[in-house]
């Protein structure tokens, strides 16, 4: 119906044969989606002769399959004569597979199909259910080009469907997989993002954090355009260190895009409003875009649809993926997450968007695992862990990686509190804190005190 609507619009003839539905069905379903067939779309409904309805007349000598194959081409040839169309669509060949009972008859029958409309000089699409073996390519020789439709039903949430382009004469073509979805409006597609196609020259430059002890570890700052992942156990803080990323940007009056996989909107509002970031105040000026992102409804491909028109269309240069982890449960395999995240992360890098992704690990002291290694794909690695000290469970940051720069190698005691993100002076005369239960070797005091809570 789209190719039918896009021809209409230009003032085309369009002919929709339907040995499947009816009339009515069809227009019915068109005004589901909220489209109204004009004049230019002329729908036929083939069916066959009133005597091949009555019982009394189904006689194998005189209305074998023969017959009714060859009544059901002269029906679409005759339409065809009289309509004059531009572009056909012909629903479906699962009955004139049927019709024809045999490969070679079928393959025959599409082939004259064919250079018949050869001569109108139309473009037609043949549709199929795929109700026969997936081996079966009868057709695929014959036509121009052949897109293959899928539909995936994951163990929870909705079905998941994609297309494929699997042949397309004479023409290049994006292969693999492309994500689709069928809305009120229609079907909408997200194309299969290749970085490589988007190449951008910007200047690069240090962007602050706007505290001074985050960008010391930093070696001075983020580089614009690069990925940074925060990494630690639940509770460390690493929303709240994305977001105050995000806030010095809105605060230089750059654009900032949050997609947010894991909390609720109105729990990450008043929670980090409670820490001192206003996300209210933040969206007012109209440079801050939040979006809740629900991983059990939403395509990898249609993710990074939406990233990607934000960073087009309004001129995003921040982006902050909260988290991995509800990104990952819209995958269907840990490798197929990667690959995405490889060119998501490059295509960002090229357009100067700033990115910031948080990784819950497994675990609350020790050693940790995370449910996917991504720290190769990250150009700033932020670690976050847990340590017992004098009775008390505190909170150490450490910079693992910066690959556009250098930066500190220190460990430093950070904490949370009304006021924000607090971070100490280094950890210099401890060890293991990392592993949880450091062991100290000083005679200084370098914890932060009780009273600055």
């Amino acid at each position: 119906m789209h190719f039918l609507q896009a021809g209409a619009l230009a003032g085309e003839v369009c002919l929709y044969i339907t040995l499947s539905e009816t009339d009515r069905e069809l227009r019915e379903g068109a005004m589901s989606h909220g489209w109204e067939l004009g004049k230019n779309i002329v729908i036929f409904e083939l069916t066959p002769p009133e005597s091949l309805l009555n019982a009394e007349n189904h006689q194998s000598l005189l209305y074998s399959s023969d017959l009714e194959l060859g009544e059901a081409t002269r029906q679409i040839f005759e339409v065809v004569e009289r309509v004059k169309p531009t572009r056909v669509v012909i629903d479906s060949l699962s009955e004139i597979r049927l019709l024809a009972q045999s490969s070679l008859r079928y393959r025959r029958q599409i082939l004259s199909i064919k250079h018949y409309f050869a001569r109108f000089d139309a473009t037609v699409l043949l549709l199929d259910d795929l109700t026969t073996e997936a081996l079966d390519k009868t057709v695929h020789s014959v036509a121009h080009g052949v897109i293959r439709l899928e539909e995936l039903n994951p163990n929870y949430g909705a079905e998941r469907r994609r297309l494929r382009v699997v042949k397309y004469r004479g023409q290049k073509y994006r292969g693999g997989f492309h994500d689709f979805t069928i809305m009120a409006d229609g079907i909408h597609v997200f194309p299969r993002l290749v970085a490589a196609e988007h190449r951008n020259q910007y200047k690069r430059e240090v962007v602050s954090s706007g505290i001074v002890e985050l960008d010391s570890l930093l070696g001075g700052g983020i580089d614009s355009g690069s990925s940074t992942l925060i990494l630690g156990p639940a509770g460390t803080g690493k929303s709240l260190i994305s977001m105050v990323f995000a806030a010095a940007a809105v605060a230089r009056g750059e654009r900032v895009g949050l997609f947010i996989f894991d909390e609720e909107m109105g729990l990450l509002f008043n929670r980090m409003n409670k820490l001192g970031i206003d996300l209210v105040a933040l969206q007012e000026t109209g440079n801050l875009l939040i979006e809740q992102v629900d991983a059990a409804e939403l395509s990898p491909g249609e993710f990074a649809h939406r990233v990607r028109s934000c960073v087009d269309k309004k001129q995003i240069k921040t982006v902050v993926i909260d988290s991995i982890n509800g990104y990952q449960a819209a995958m269907p395999e840990e490798n197929a997450l990667v690959l995405h995240m490889h060119e998501l992360l490059l295509y960002l890098n090229r357009q100067g968007a700033s990115t910031f992704m948080t990784v819950a690990q497994h675990g609350l002291v020790g050693d940790m695992r995370a449910p996917v290694d991504i720290t190769y794909l990250a150009d700033t690695v932020i670690l976050l862990r847990y340590f017992e000290a004098t009775g008390q469970v505190r909170r150490a940051i450490s910079i693992i990686k910066k690959r556009t720069g250098t930066h500190e190698s220190t460990i430093r005691e950070y904490r949370i509190s009304s006021n924000g993100l607090k971070i100490g002076a280094p950890l210099e005369a401890f060890q293991g804190v990392l592993r949880g239960v450091p062991h100290y070797f000083g005679e200084n005091k370098p914890l932060l005190p009780d009273d600055e809570v």
